[in-house]
């Protein structure tokens, strides 16, 4: 698949011995790290759908620890080689991945499956409380080329 623009995407390696296992999520000797602003985990209840948004200064890395998640990326980026471009994502248990997310590219998710999805994200900034870095579209604008219809057949 080819990805928009600044997005990257690495397999996660799951570790485990007769205890349990461990998954590391990100790290700074990785292509992927630039700085650290936060850690947080958001989640997202089945049927339920949380686009779209993006952030003007914001990169964010995305690895979802429970459940299955759809993320979607739309690039709408001025200038962007990839503008138009979706690209669509299954992340969680089944495909553990790091994703990160440039800034102005519109993201959004959904639980996949009966469970809630569970994302931690490590944005590159605070979150700034009286100013977020966040712009919103609806889920179904019809600006952004996706349906979030579960796909039959």
């Amino acid at each position: 698949m080819e990805l928009i623009d600044g997005v990257k995407l690495r397999q996660l390696r799951l570790i485990p011995d007769s205890r349990g296992y461990l998954m590391e999520m990100l790290r700074r000797d990785w292509e992927e790290f630039m700085q650290f602003g936060q850690a947080y985990i958001t989640a997202c209840y089945p049927g339920v759908i949380k686009a779209w948004h993006y952030h003007k200064l914001q990169w964010d890395h995305f690895v979802c620890v429970s459940g299955m998640a759809r993320v979607v990326l739309y690039d709408d980026r001025e200038g962007s080689p990839t503008r138009g471009m979706v690209n669509e994502f299954h992340i969680g248990y089944l495909n553990p991945v790091l994703l990160k997310i440039p800034p102005l590219v519109y993201h959004g998710f959904t639980a996949e499956g009966p469970e809630t999805a569970l994302i931690v994200n490590f944005p590159t900034e605070l979150y700034n409380y009286q100013q977020p870095d966040e712009y919103r579209r609806p889920y179904n604008d019809p600006a952004i080329p996706y349906s979030w219809e579960v796909k039959h057949g």
